[in-house]
């Protein structure tokens, strides 16, 4: 087989994206032409990342590897090789309903991919990545797995159990991200929360973004998915102290009722939840909160759904996502619950939590018409340039249009006055 070009497409969220970064480097290193999510059809090996998280994303993450199919067929392609989520998941359904792809890999099996591509795996640059998103923002993803083993969430079952890297490690690549032009890392985990326990036996989140916060040239870092049982308080005063740590925070809390908590299996209750809530607010002066609930899960009821609904317009969260409950494959919901609420009722459960949302962003967004925001530009559009304030996190939230002006690089921060809003997005100019 010859070297040729490699097409990896990624699916999912952004912990697939940081390790499809990290194969492209290892086959560019090997000689490999490579690309990311490529539209041309002239790569001769395809890797499919793909999720397993949810109904909806496993479909996705199929239909990518049917779309390939006929090419394996036809030989145009040399190979077709599946990693990531689904593909752990779900390793002997898929060799036996998709044969024509050369091999089902685990998440991550990367020295595995890159012995079977009669390639090297340079171990003393596991972590050096080919970039795939804008020179100015990366991720950096401080460890894999998860303990907490939510009643709907199938996530441990393929990722094994919490594991956090070296803050050594995580050091040293952060800093080599910023020497390469980074100015913002999103730090990701599947729980930030737990970061260090297993390794040094306490939590250490808050020395970690304090060390990263001490490196030149990082302007913003922004934290995800931080899980509020058993949340890090230190944490917050080195998001109040530290300028370069940006006011936003990550925090899921998938319910509110003490009844669906406990369902979940979340380890916290309704009090316990909004204690937090008012610890972060007063800790950190201005915080955007952003979370995601779940609604639909087995046994909520009306009422559940309705107090959820109140603490939602009680609460006033900067930002939101709403999931309409997934019956997964060997989670303990599955096994444990009946699967008793129609489809119907959980998409219009979302429908309404989103509308709510939707009031309250807009309401929020209009009260920063007139204040100058300090804004990253992302990327160039016909009429605007598009960036973000610190409240704002890539495709997940909203966005800045900025008027056109020539005094304007893409991955720069600029002043930017507000003039006018939507329910989702700010417009200014410079």
């Amino acid at each position: 087989m010859k070297r040729g070009k490699v097409n990896i497409t990624t699916l999912g969220c952004s912990k697939n994206l940081v390790d499809s970064e990290m194969l492209l480097n290892q086959l560019d290193l090997n000689g490999f032409k490579v690309v990311h999510d490529s539209e041309e059809d002239d790569a001769n090996i395809v890797i499919l990342n793909t999720c397993g998280f949810i109904l909806d994303a496993k479909e996705e993450s199929i239909n990518s590897i049917l779309s390939h199919v006929e090419d394996r067929k036809s030989g145009k392609l040399d190979k077709l090789l599946v990693m990531g989520c689904l593909s752990a998941r779900y390793k002997e359904d898929l060799q036996k309903e998709i044969p024509e792809v050369d091999k089902f890999y685990g998440k991550f099996d990367y020295k595995e991919i890159i012995k079977d591509l009669n390639a090297d795996f340079f171990e003393q640059k596991m972590y050096y990545r080919v970039k795939t998103t804008p020179g100015h923002f990366s991720y950096l993803k401080i460890s894999e797995g998860c303990n907490r083993h939510c009643s709907f969430c199938a996530i441990p079952q393929f990722t094994g159990i919490h594991k956090s890297r070296s803050m050594e490690s995580l050091l040293e690549e952060a800093k080599m991200l910023v020497e390469g032009g980074t100015k913002e890392l999103l730090i990701i985990a599947q729980d930030l929360s737990y970061y260090g326990i297993d390794r040094y036996g306490e939590s250490k989140l808050a020395e970690l973004v304090d060390r990263l916060a001490d490196i030149e040239g990082l302007e913003w870092i922004r934290l995800h998915y931080a899980y509020p049982s058993k949340f890090p308080m230190d944490l917050l005063k080195v998001m109040r102290e530290r300028d370069n740590v940006a006011n936003y925070l990550d925090l899921p809390l998938q319910h509110i009722t003490d009844h669906m908590l406990g369902q979940m299996r979340r380890k916290i209750g309704r009090k316990e939840t909004v204690q937090l809530i008012n610890k972060i607010r007063e800790e950190v002066p201005g915080v955007a909160l952003r979370t995601t609930f779940l609604v639909g899960h087995p046994g909520e009821t009306e009422e559940d759904f309705e107090e959820l609904k109140a603490f939602v317009k009680e609460q006033q969260f900067d930002r939101m996502g709403v999931f309409a409950y997934s019956n997964e494959d060997d989670t303990y919901a599955f096994k444990m619950y009946e699967d008793n609420i129609p489809e119907e009722v959980k998409q219009s459960r979302a429908s309404e939590l989103m509308e709510i949302q939707q009031n309250i962003s807009e309401q929020l967004n209009t009260k920063k018409i007139g204040q100058t925001l300090k804004v990253l530009i992302d990327r160039e559009e016909a009429d605007y340039f598009v960036g973000r304030t610190e409240y704002d996190s890539p495709e997940v939230d909203g966005e800045v249009l900025v008027s056109k002006d020539d005094r304007i690089e893409i991955g720069n921060f600029y002043p930017v006055k507000i003039t006018e809003s939507t329910e989702f997005d700010l417009i200014g100019h410079l």
